[in-house]
């Protein structure tokens, strides 16, 4: 007599459901850790908080736990964003967006002229 496993049942799906309705990861429920867009003001923010934190004697771990943040996160901002003061935030952010906005025209330009020279040629 063969007797039955005695590991505990996990909740496997049915091998007869199609893979499509098979559910592996659940986002309706949200995600406990999701993703928030600081601004460069709050950024830089953070970052003082954590100057000052560590200068108590804190470690950057310890810092950074209270922030709510991890530590990958506060290296990053402080390479991107690590002396600088509100005002120089802002107005990289601008010149960031000047020169997206630049680059698309750019862009559009070399479009427009790569057709009109095929347009000339009569290759259309």
């Amino acid at each position: 007599m063969v007797q039955e496993s005695t590991l505990p049942s996990r909740d496997l799906p049915p091998w007869n459901v199609p893979i499509s309705k098979v559910r592996i990861w659940d986002t309706s429920k949200g995600d406990s850790m999701s993703r928030k867009r600081y601004t460069a003001e709050q950024i830089i923010g953070h970052l003082r908080q954590a100057e000052i934190r560590t200068s108590e004697g804190k470690t950057i771990a310890e810092a950074v736990r209270e922030l709510g943040i991890s530590e990958q996160t506060y290296y990053r901002w402080r390479k991107q964003y690590g002396g600088m003061e509100v005002n120089q935030a802002r107005r990289l952010k601008e010149l960031e967006q000047e020169n997206g906005r630049l680059k698309r025209l750019v862009a559009d330009q070399a479009l427009d002229l790569s057709i009109h020279k095929e347009v000339s040629r009569g290759n259309f």
